[in-house]
């Protein structure tokens, strides 16, 4: 009885010890030819700021808006965000290539590669947010109205021009446009492609007025002082300018945040601006 007690236990055993190794077998592996496959499909996990240092070239995607972006008398490219995208490149120890390109369709552009960033005045919103990154503001810009003396006179008040007798003209695209729409619901807005159309549409008295960021609103009323005027005393919005990168780059991000707050620490940013928004010292070059 014992011996056939002993015989079973060691049956047993074999039978426990067989299971668990057939348990434990090792999964067969893979080929060269499977590794290299896995290999090649793995996404590169590169910064773009790695792609601007090794290419010595960062590229700027940008339109014109005076005092933003400009041509001078020769035809090279003035202003705010050409001054900021230069030292940007200065500060990066590269070239600088500016590619214009029509406001409309300047994220698209960005996503398909035709430049590395957005240097534009571009106001940071919830909308443009979900297809780009944006940095720090590095500035911050105001919605304002530049009327027409003969067609909206004695206005003062946003109020005064939201009713469906008043026609405003905005920049297709842009922010002010969205202001447009949600603080001017009645009135009948028109939208243009380029920002010399509103103004002309604007001289020409076929618009009651022009919403813009300004300055751009202030040099006109002082430029046309005896057709033009400005309504409201304050800007009605205010809005965070910032850099637009592709989404999912923190390398590049993290680089332009910190130049920002660097930039903005030694005072260069806040007088560079007020060169351009509040003094008149460069329209000689493109007069």
């Amino acid at each position: 009885m014992k011996r056939l007690r002993i015989l079973a236990i060691a049956t047993l055993f074999i039978l426990l010890a067989s299971a668990f190794g057939c348990s434990q077998e090792p999964l067969p592996q893979k080929t060269d030819k499977n590794e290299s496959a896995a290999t090649s499909a793995a996404p590169e996990s590169g910064s773009q700021l790695d792609v601007i240092l090794k290419r010595g070239t960062i590229r700027v995607g940008f339109d014109t808006f005076k005092p933003w972006a400009m041509k001078d008398k020769n035809g090279d490219y003035i202003g705010f965000e050409i001054e900021v995208a230069r030292q940007i490149a200065k500060d990066m120890g590269v070239k600088v290539e500016f590619v214009p390109t029509k406001w409309s369709g300047i994220i698209p552009a960005l996503l398909t590669g035709k430049f590395d960033i957005i240097i534009g005045g571009m106001s940071v919103t919830p909308q443009r947010n979900l297809k780009v990154n944006f940095s720090l503001p590095y500035e911050y810009s105001g919605m304002s109205i530049v009327a027409s003396k003969k067609l909206a006179e004695g206005r003062t008040t946003i109020e005064d021009f939201n009713n469906p007798g008043t026609t405003i003209a905005v920049r297709l695209g842009t922010t002010a446009a969205e202001a447009a729409k949600n603080f001017l619901p009645k009135a009948k807005i028109l939208f243009f492609d380029e920002e010399s159309q509103t103004i002309q549409e604007l001289l020409n008295e076929r618009v009651h007025a022009v919403v813009a960021s300004n300055p751009l609103p202030l040099n006109l009323s002082k430029e046309y002082a005896d057709q033009l005027y400005l309504p409201l005393k304050d800007d009605f919005t205010r809005e965070p300018i910032a850099f637009a990168v592709k989404k999912g780059d923190l390398d590049f991000l993290n680089w332009l945040n910190n130049w920002v707050r660097v930039t903005m620490s030694k005072g260069w940013l806040q007088n560079r601006y007020e060169y351009w928004f509040f003094t008149n010292e460069w329209e000689n070059q493109i007069q």
